[in-house]
C-alpha cells in the first residue's frame, strides 16, 4: 500500500488557504517529500502526519515556491530529534542549494546528503520505491517524477519443488533474498510466479505539455499534474511562460489514462479551480480539482483494505 498526500497545491505564492507546493509519499514507515515550498511543515502537521520519517527529499527545480520550505523543514526535522541522513536529490546544482539552506539551519543531528540528477532521465531505488526522475520543459531546468511500487510474483510450490529448493529458504526467497547454498546461488525467481502488477504514481509540474509525461504516466494508478491556469485567455501566458492549464493536464490523463487525475499547482488568481471540473470531465472524467489535504492510499489489485481520501 502506497499512501499519497498533496500537502500544498499553490504556485508562486501561499495564500491564507492554499500552501505551496509538495507533495508526500510513505511506503512501508518510510517517507519521501516531493517538492517543499514554504509552510510544508504546517501542511504535514495540519494533516496529522510526521517530517520524522522523511529519508529522501526529491526536488523538481530551484524555484522559489518549489524549495523555499526546505530550511524550516530540516530545522523541525531535527527539532524532532531525527538522526538518521537525509537525502535531497534534484537539478545539478542541489549541493550548492543544499549549502545555501544550512546556513541557516547549520546545527542539524543528522547529515543531508546531496545527489544531482544525471541527464534528462534517472532511476533511484528509495526504500521499496523505484523512482524516476526525468526532464520536463520549463523556464529552468526541470524534473518530474514517476514513483513505483514493483510486485513480485505469487509463491509457487510447485515451482519450488521442482528447482529443489530446500523449505527452510521458501520464505526469504519469496521476499526476494537471494541465497549461496551448497555451490547453488537461489535466486527468487526460482520459487515465484510472474511478475504481477504494481503501484505507480507520476507527478509533473511547472512544464508545458510533453510526450514522455503520457509516456511515463501510462497507465499509472494516479497522476498529479500542474493545472496553473483554468481561464481559457491564460492559454497564450501559459505558453510564454511554460507552464501548463487544466485542459493540457486532462488531454495529457485522457491519452495515458491514469486511473485518476489530481490538478495542483494553481495560479494565486485562480480561487476557485473546481468551476472547472465540468468541462475538464468532457475531457477526463477521473479529473479532480485537489486541495491542500487531499489524500489517498493506493492498494495492489486484489488487496484488502480501505481507500481513504480528503480534501
Amino acid at each position: 500500500m502506497l499512501d499519497v498526500a498533496l500537502l500544498g497545491t499553490g504556485g508562486m505564492m501561499p495564500l491564507p488557504k492554499r500552501w505551496l507546493t509538495s507533495c508526500l509519499l510513505r511506503l512501508n514507515g518510510n517517507s519521501v517529500l516531493i517538492d517543499c515550498g514554504e509552510g510544508t511543515q504546517i501542511a504535514l502537521k495540519e494533516l496529522g502526519w510526521s517530517c520524522k520519517p522523511i529519508d529522501t527529499i526529491l526536488i523538481t527545480h530551484f524555484h522559489a515556491d518549489h524549495i523555499a520550505g526546505l530550511p524550516g523543514l530540516l530545522l523541525t526535522m531535527g527539532n524532532a530529534d531525527r538522526t538518521e541522513p537525509v537525502t535531497i536529490i534534484g537539478p545539478k546544482g542541489i549541493g550548492n542549494v543544499v549549502r545555501a539552506a544550512r546556513t541557516i539551519a547549520p546545527e542539524l543531528p543528522f547529515e543531508t546528503v546531496s545527489r544531482e540528477i544525471s541527464g534528462n532521465e534517472e532511476t533511484f531505488d528509495i526504500h521499496g520505491l523505484r523512482v524516476t526522475a526525468f526532464r520536463v520543459n520549463h523556464r529552468v531546468v526541470c524534473y518530474a517524477y514517476k514513483a513505483e511500487v514493483p510486485r513480485l510474483g505469487r509463491f509457487d510450490v510447485e515451482k519450488a519443488k521442482a528447482n529443489d529448493i530446500p523449505l527452510k529458504f521458501w520464505n526469504p526467497l519469496q521476499k526476494g533474498a537471494m541465497i549461496e547454498y551448497e555451490g547453488r546461488t537461489l535466486t527468487p525467481d526460482m520459487v515465484l510466479g510472474e511478475s504481477r502488477k504494481g503501484l505507480k504514481v507520476v507527478y509533473a509540474t511547472d512544464t508545458r505539455p510533453t510526450r514522455d509525461i503520457v509516456r511515463h504516466a501510462q497507465g499509472a494508478d494516479l497522476l498529479i499534474a500542474e493545472g496553473m491556469y483554468g481561464e481559457h485567455d491564460k492559454e497564450e501566458k501559459a505558453r510564454s511562460c511554460k507552464h501548463m492549464t487544466m485542459q493540457e493536464a486532462a488531454r495529457i490523463a485522457a491519452e495515458a489514462e491514469p486511473k485518476e487525475l489530481w490538478l495542483t499547482h494553481y495560479s494565486p488568481s485562480l480561487i476557485r479551480p473546481d468551476i472547472y471540473l465540468e468541462e475538464l470531465k468532457k475531457i477526463f472524467p477521473n479529473t479532480i480539482a485537489a486541495r491542500d489535504g487531499r489524500c489517498t492510499s493506493i492498494l495492489f489489485e486484489g488487496e484488502a483494505g480501505q481507500e481513504v481520501k480528503r480534501a
